[in-house]
């Protein structure tokens, strides 16, 4: 497997909070399945602490800065009201929900950090001292946020959905330039994602092309890939948790529920002892067994 790098390990100027356990890293993704509501913020991070993930993260976005007026403007039905404006607005957390986050969060022992989508919105999660960094994959090609992000130093998850080779190049190029340390997270970027769409073995092609480590960031609605993600040799394993798949929001269908984060987790540790270290020997147990299984050798014959 690739070395994973810890996600606690910022620049020299900075201090190092946080670092990976000696297991695959599992990151529960609350992004907006919150609803705008903190205290199911709370019962998610509660499910990501109990179930064992290692850190839970948010999305964070400057609504004027994101969407565009008249998208804002454009009507749309939700429990917050019936425009796009009203939905949006519904997400976001303040700054004193964040803090209020941030502090439910120590008291819980857990990590957490937030996806931004906007420079404004990095320099807001900056404030809490992440850490990690998380670039979406629609924020890919937005130059002057992918160098905000590099500018920090902070180590930084890089989902890789919606891009070609050569997008993915030039973000590569900015972090190494700026040596910020980063994980590639193999990413199919639809919602949820059908299982033979996932392309697994991407994980090996990132591995191979760019020489880091590779995690992946899941949008199907099952348990099974991650776990063949984790098999492959992904270092970091995000996906998106829920309190029930059928909660209004567009990314609960692609969400795991308690039981199925539970599973995925519990497995997930168990990878790397069954993975062993590919060196052919003696299981513990065998020997008893091929005495008693090899009959001729224990007769002389």
């Amino acid at each position: 497997m690739t070395e994973s790098i810890p996600l606690g390990q910022n620049a020299p100027h900075r201090h190092v909070t946080w670092q990976v356990p000696d297991h695959i890293t599992v990151i529960a993704e609350v992004g907006i399945n919150h609803n705008g509501d903190i205290a199911l913020a709370k019962q998610l991070i509660d499910i990501a602490v109990e179930t064992g993930c290692d850190a839970v993260k948010f999305q964070k976005r400057t609504i004027h800065l994101v969407y565009a007026a008249e998208v804002l403007d454009a009507p749309r039905e939700s429990p917050w009201g019936t425009t796009q404006r009203a939905q949006k607005e519904g997400l976001e957390f303040s700054r004193e929900q964040y803090q209020e986050i941030d502090a439910y969060c120590r008291d819980r022992g857990i990590a957490w950090s937030a996806s931004a989508w906007d420079i404004p919105s990095l320099d807001f999660i900056e404030e809490f001292d992440p850490p990690f960094h998380k670039v979406a994959s629609a924020m890919l090609t937005h130059q002057a946020f992918i160098r905000a992000v590099a500018s920090k130093g902070r180590v930084t998850l890089i989902s890789t959905g919606m891009a070609t080779f050569d997008i993915i190049d030039e973000v590569v190029d900015v972090f190494k330039a700026a040596c910020t340390p980063f994980v590639l997270l193999h990413t199919v970027s639809t919602y949820p994602s059908p299982e033979a769409d996932l392309n697994l073995s991407m994980i090996h092609t990132l591995q191979e092309r760019y020489g880091v480590p590779v995690g992946y960031s899941g949008h199907e609605p099952s348990v099974s890939p991650s776990v063949v993600a984790a098999a492959l040799g992904a270092t970091v394993i995000e996906r998106h948790i829920t309190i029930d798949r059928s909660m209004y929001g567009s990314d609960q269908a692609a969400s795991l529920e308690e039981n199925g984060l539970r599973q995925l987790v519990n497995t997930i540790h168990k990878i790397p002892s069954m993975l062993g270290t590919g060196e052919k020997d003696w299981a513990p147990g065998e020997r008893e067994v091929a005495g008693k299984l090899r009959y001729w050798e224990s007769a002389g014959g």
